[in-house]
């Protein structure tokens, strides 16, 4: 009898799970889809991987429809909750941008799987994370993926900007008293009615309260099945995007749609009067901050946005600033500028306007834009101070961003940079006086 001089070196079985993920479920329907093919892929690298002892497990983890940029997605949390079970050891997906696009989330599943004994394969970068070189290679690749997502996320907003700019509409629900043709913004005569009626009798009580109660008489409930409420009357009349304006949010800047207006600009003025004589004549009231600089205020300590807020003094007197968003964040913050008085900035702001409305480069804008001669705009703002005074905020904000491209509050001062297209010329201020 012949003894082997080699002991048994059966492999250990390892069992390898495939996770699958696409972003968007265009051609999910299909036979074959995207998620087949990683799958099949991942497979086939198993499969060439059985003399090591690896074997693939039945169950299957897709996720169709479903952004790398988090981790709440069905099938990673079932494949999570089945490592913490004990029933997987590798798991491997086609690339590693299928796992996550995030490197503060891959962290976390890599400290997971390390914390359960998985392994980490992935098929076309060669990766596996059983040994040093992988786990190196690993985290240079998901630093150079979150790199890509966040410049996508960039070109996006960057994209939506540039389409508020031009008056287009960027997606999502079309606004009451709308409907969508072809990506546009069309009138539906039926409920544009409807909202025409609501900015009409606010002009004539001021209460939105009474307007709710005559629109669901008269027109019955929204689209929705709801009635109207005081709060639907409030966001209507709120909403630029009635009055032909496309609101970028992000920026809190406006610009002229592309799309047909459902109330006149007169009407629309009157009713943003009606609003905040309502608004100050309630001490306390919970409203929106005019917040004429949003988007245009940043802190020249901190190179960070100044955002608008509020708070409630004794007696319900409502004080509006602006913050510094990183001294905002930080307890420990030295920032010297941290907030300022959203009333005292803004005067000084328009204050500083009246050289600027005078610019031949701003006559010229606006004679083209409102369709009248330049000797009508120049008699439209002889008296500066009594033009701005008859101006609404929502006005006031539109003036200010046609002509100003950035404030920058400093402890000794304020920068106020205009736009070169409207006037050639930049102010610095200090206590309200040009330095």
């Amino acid at each position: 009898m012949t003894t082997s001089a080699y002991p048994d070196q059966t492999p250990t079985t390892k069992r390898c799970a495939v996770y699958t993920r696409k972003s968007c479920e265009d051609g999910l329907e299909l036979e074959y889809n995207s998620l087949d093919a990683q799958y099949d892929s991942a497979v086939s690298y198993i499969r060439s991987q059985a003399a090591n002892g690896w074997r693939l497990v039945e169950k299957r983890y897709d996720d169709g429809g479903f952004s790398g940029g988090n981790t709440n997605r069905p099938a990673l949390r079932q494949l999570l909750a089945d490592i913490e079970a004990g029933e997987i050891d590798i798991v491997v997906v086609y690339k590693i941008d299928r796992l996550s696009r995030s490197l503060c989330d891959f962290t976390d599943l890599s400290r997971t799987f390390e914390r359960h004994g998985v392994s980490f394969v992935s098929v076309t970068q060669q990766i596996d994370t059983s040994c040093p070189a992988g786990r190196m290679l690993l985290n240079i690749l998901m630093t150079f993926a979150q790199f890509e997502r966040e410049m996508t996320s960039d070109r996006i907003k960057d994209k939506m900007l540039a389409t508020r700019r031009r008056g287009m509409w960027t997606g999502g629900y079309a606004p009451y008293g709308y409907r969508l043709e072809n990506k546009r913004l069309v009138v539906d005569a039926e409920r544009a009615e409807a909202v025409r009626f609501v900015f009409r009798r606010y002009a004539e009580t001021g209460s939105p309260k009474t307007v709710a109660a005559e629109v669901t008489e008269r027109f019955g409930a929204r689209a929705d099945g709801v009635e109207w409420t005081t709060g639907n009357v409030y966001r209507t009349l709120r909403n630029c995007i009635y009055a032909g304006m496309m609101p970028h949010k992000r920026t809190g800047q406006t610009f002229k749609g592309q799309h047909e207006p459902i109330v006149d600009e007169s009407l629309w003025n009157d009713c943003q009067r009606i609003d905040e004589e309502s608004a100050s004549r309630k001490p306390g009231e919970r409203r929106e901050s005019s917040a004429i600089l949003k988007g245009l205020l940043k802190c020249g300590h901190c190179n960070a946005a100044m955002t608008p807020a509020f708070s409630s003094k004794k007696g319900g007197r409502r004080y509006c600033y602006y913050r510094c968003v990183a001294a905002a964040k930080s307890a420990a913050s030295v920032c010297p500028v941290k907030n300022v008085s959203a009333e005292t900035i803004e005067r000084l702001v328009l204050g500083q306007l009246g050289v600027a409305i005078k610019s031949p480069e701003f006559v010229r804008l606006a004679a083209e834009e409102g369709g009248w001669s330049p000797d009508d705009v120049l008699s439209a703002v002889a008296d500066v101070p009594a033009f701005i005074e008859g101006l609404v905020p929502m006005e006031r904000a539109r003036l200010v961003h046609c002509l100003v491209d950035e404030v920058v509050v400093r402890d000794d001062g304020v920068d106020i940079v205009f736009r070169k297209d409207a006037v050639k010329e930049t102010g610095h201020a200090n206590d309200g006086k040009t330095a």
